[in-house]
């Protein structure tokens, strides 16, 4: 940075500017901000028509491979019931503690693995020795 300061006059005028006056330097910095992304926005809406993804996601869901569809059925399952239960407001704390011990839930639909076993004093003392 000092070799801006010292060799560029410009870099002075702007510096000296912005630091001198406050309608200047909110100009300036909506300008930095503004400016690209309407230039991003354009970009972004010129290069993705309408048209263009709808071919190109008729193409992709056609040259797909059999595997990429069963994992895409199966994700929508697991959502299509995570959903439900969500609306049905049942107790989805099972999910959780099979995450943190590193479990998924794989199971049959509709069947909740129940209340998570407490530990005895005994188990609770090993966890502490690790």
């Amino acid at each position: 940075m000092s070799l801006l300061w010292e060799k560029s006059a410009g870099w002075r005028w702007l510096v000296r500017r912005t630091r001198d006056s406050k309608p200047f330097f909110f100009t300036f910095a909506a300008l930095c901000g503004v400016i690209p992304g309407v230039v991003g926005f354009f970009v972004m809406q010129t290069t993705n028509s309408p048209s263009r993804s709808d071919q190109l996601e008729s193409h992709l869901r056609r040259t797909a491979r059999p595997e990429s569809n069963m994992m895409g059925q199966v994700n929508k399952e697991r959502l299509a019931e995570f959903l439900g239960e969500l609306q049905r407001k049942e107790d989805t704390n099972d999910r959780y503690v099979a995450a943190l011990r590193g479990e998924t839930l794989t199971r049959k639909p509709y069947v909740r693995i129940q209340p998570v076993p407490t530990q005895t004093a005994g188990e609770e003392n090993k966890t502490k020795d690790k």
